[in-house]
């Protein structure tokens, strides 16, 4: 049986998007992205770090004088586990209540409604 990674609380979350933004990042770099947005200190940063390191979320390289972070999780599987969560636990496995929900809560841009159209038509086409 394969051991799914825990979920990230938000700020591992907002940790995680300035790695996968950036790529490996020093601590200094990763607080210098989070702090503006979160306000957290250098040593938060840290700790939330070495947890991240500890639930296997993020690596760290510790062979250069500073050490090194980088996410173990990829972008893309870790927001469809937190979409899948949020679908059962919210919407009760409905895919049409989260969609039509989240094109209800925020405005869609025409570039935005063109690329959901054409995922719909690609996913009709599959089915045929």
């Amino acid at each position: 049986m394969k051991k799914t990674r825990p979920r990230p609380t938000g700020a591992e979350l907002a940790i995680l998007r300035v790695l996968w933004r950036r790529g490996p990042s020093t601590v200094r770099q990763v607080h210098e992205a989070v702090r503006s947005d979160r306000g957290t200190g250098y040593t938060t940063t840290l700790k939330l770090l070495q947890i991240m390191v500890a639930k296997g979320l993020a690596r760290r390289d510790a062979s250069g004088r500073s050490h090194v972070y980088a996410a173990a999780c990829d972008q893309a599987a870790t927001q469809r586990r937190l979409v899948g969560d949020l679908l059962d636990r919210v919407f009760d496995g409905s895919a049409r209540q989260l969609v039509l929900q989240a094109l209800e809560a925020r405005r869609v841009t025409p570039e935005e409604l063109q690329e959901i159209r054409r995922l719909i038509d690609r996913m009709e086409e599959g089915r045929r």
